[in-house]
């Protein structure tokens, strides 16, 4: 998929010497289309005095901090090692991850979705990039992408594996739709081996794109 940005990290980057927020080294990508626009306008607007870089720069640590993908890992690792939170994760996303103090604009109804042996769940917003900020931060440009939004529905295994993730014929894949109204956090299986690490050991194993349905948690460090 062309419109995907395969450094899934770090989508940001924050340079706060020269604000320029959308600087992206040699080694790595152009910049998107999207990114482009967002400089366009940030420079119209801090141009004609509408805002400053120092705002600017405010808003995004606060999507970089108090949102963002550190924090669903920590309700996944709390539901990993504390079945009664799982299960209650499971039947109220948003009640459960409240109890965690995570909360706030896009996350007012959180679906969360347990992957099993047997059933690996993709999330899409087929008609615009709806996602649960308060867990997952802001959205990454591929989410954006009409590419990814038109193909995970389509073919969906063939969008993970682009992502690099091979999904077994036997398992069964379900795509969910993200809108306003819903949504949806995955929850990743814990991998194996790693019975003796702690809740954010385990934590340190989820990635943004195993609570999307595009990859997997991380295999446990080996000895």
């Amino acid at each position: 998929m062309t419109d995907h940005d395969h450094d899934h990290d770090h989508d940001h980057d924050h340079d706060h010497d020269g604000h320029d927020h959308y600087a992206t080294p040699r080694s790595r990508r152009p910049r998107s289309e999207f990114e482009l626009r967002t400089m366009a306008l940030e420079a119209a607007l801090t141009e004609r005095g509408l805002v400053s870089t120092d705002s600017i720069d405010s808003f995004v640590d606060h999507l970089e901090h108090q949102m963002g993908p550190h924090h669903g890992a920590r309700a996944v690792a709390r539901a990993w090692v504390d079945p009664s939170f799982k299960q209650r994760l499971l039947a109220d996303g948003t009640a459960a991850l409240a109890e965690l103090g995570i909360a706030g604009a896009e996350g007012d109804n959180i679906r969360v979705l347990e992957n099993t042996s047997d059933i690996h769940h993709l999330v899409v917003c087929t008609l615009c990039s709806c996602y649960p900020w308060p867990v997952l931060g802001a959205p990454p440009i591929w989410y954006k992408s009409f590419a990814y939004r038109s193909r995970a529905v389509a073919e969906p295994r063939a969008v993970m594996r682009e992502f690099g993730l091979e999904i077994d014929p036997d398992v069964a894949v379900k795509v969910w739709d993200s809108s306003a109204e819903v949504r949806y956090l995955v929850l990743p299986e814990r991998p194996q081996g790693t019975e003796d690490l702690d809740e954010a050991a385990l934590a340190a194993l989820v990635t943004r794109d195993s609570m999307i349905g595009v990859g997997l948690a991380l295999p446990a460090p080996s000895a």
